[in-house]
């Protein structure tokens, strides 16, 4: 599957340096068995309520069993400087692209579920060289770009433990072991809980974080919320009521996947060791998010976002190669507390509210949970997946979000 150097296995803070190379054979598998699915039958409304439609994933299905190239995403990667180092036992994967400007910020991003470093791919190029993307010298960023354990090329995590508050400890273990004595760190989904625990944990070489999915519900709100068609408390103002009736909604209709891999990660996997099933599954989460979802649009040939179908199926591609689907969700499983609750951050933040995300953080909720808060802006275009839909926008939003951090 992969080429890393040869590991000293005296020296578990060795950085080695790692290439993807998928066998042949494997890639005939996955087209085999995509080729063979056996169909479930059409469903039986004319919209998406009933889940991704049948012929969205059939001819979807169609592409990605005959024309759809590998490769690509392969080579994509292999051009970068791609690395492995073992962190509390277990090898952890990372792209790590220096800028050509010294006094770049360090920075390290953390991909979401059912995301990866796909998702982030697009955005070394203007984060590390700016000078070519309309920024300037000073807006440059040295960027480390590491799979979560159980996802993509990390190793798999053979027993509990591993939850978001580890990986926080892990990343900045990472970047310290990388040279780094003071950064900054960016998530969204999975990874703004990351980026939130980093800054609960506070290490003194932490100078601020970026999410665009901060979590600010205060908890007597989230409460009312986690109970379908629950109306809003008195008192709300506009922007509040809002963002209450969209968590709400996200709950009643929309989690019932983030329930499943939470509670049955394994019984998930072991529907998800289908390359069509776990397309599916991948597509309905992305869907979830505006109307019509992103993903959904992308695929009938909607253009308002930088994504396209290759870039889907890259990152499909990439959890059926390495056979992560059930490792990865299990990053639910190890996460127990509920989504959205309002954190207790005290180092400086950054938040990006982009118009399609799952609820829109209101400045108000914001500023009790984040209490320095450096910058807070609502773009006009751009969801949940903001790095992958709106690359050159996301990396405009770090740029501004931590230009404080510079002086």
């Amino acid at each position: 599957m992969t080429k890393a150097a040869s590991k000293n296995v005296s020296d578990t803070t060795e950085i080695r340096p790692f290439q993807a190379n998928v066998p042949e054979a494997d890639l005939a598998d996955m087209r085999a068995r995509i080729n063979a699915t056996r169909w479930p039958d059409k469903e039986t409304v004319a919209d998406d309520s009933q889940g991704v439609p049948l012929a969205m994933m059939q001819e979807l299905a169609g592409y990605w069993g005959t024309d759809y190239d590998w490769r690509k995403c392969e080579a994509t990667l292999n051009a970068l400087p791609q690395f492995m180092t073992e962190i509390d036992g277990l090898d952890i994967h990372f792209i790590h692209v220096r800028s050509k400007h010294d006094d770049a910020l360090p920075l390290i991003v953390t991909h979401g579920w059912p995301g990866s470093v796909i998702e982030q791919l697009k955005i070394i190029d203007p984060l590390t060289d700016p000078t070519a993307y309309g920024g300037s010298a000073s807006d440059a960023f040295h960027v480390v770009i590491p799979s979560i354990p159980g996802f993509g090329f990390s190793g798999k995590p053979t027993a509990p433990g591993w939850d978001h508050a580890h990986i926080a400890r892990a990343w900045v273990e990472l970047m310290k072991r990388l040279g780094y004595t003071l950064f900054v760190t960016q998530g969204g989904d999975v990874g703004a809980l990351v980026a939130d625990l980093m800054a609960e944990q506070a290490p003194p070489e932490l100078a601020a974080i970026h999410t665009n999915l901060p979590f600010t519900v205060p908890p007597d709100v989230l409460a009312k919320a986690a109970q379908p068609g629950n109306p809003p408390p008195a008192g709300l103002s506009d922007d509040e009521k809002q963002a209450y009736e969209q968590v709400n909604t996200f709950l009643a209709k929309h989690a019932a996947y983030a329930t499943m891999m939470k509670d049955r990660p394994q019984t998930v996997g072991y529907a998800l060791s289908d390359p069509v099933g776990l397309a599916a599954w991948i597509i309905d989460h992305g869907d979830r998010y505006g109307q019509p979802g992103f993903v959904g649009r992308v695929l009938q040939g909607d253009t308002s976002s930088e994504l396209t179908r290759d870039d889907i199926l890259d990152n499909i591609t990439l959890y059926w190669l390495t056979n992560t689907a059930t490792s990865a969700a299990r990053i639910y499983w190890e996460g127990k507390g509920p989504l959205f609750k309002a954190v207790d951050v005290s180092v400086p933040t950054a938040l990006s509210i982009f118009p399609e995300e799952i609820y829109l953080a209101p400045r108000s909720w914001s500023e009790r949970a984040y209490h320095n808060l450096i910058y807070y802006n609502k773009p006009d275009k751009g969801g949940h997946f903001a790095a992958w839909e709106q690359p050159q926008l996301f990396t405009e939003e770090l740029r501004a979000g931590f230009s404080t951090v510079r002086r």
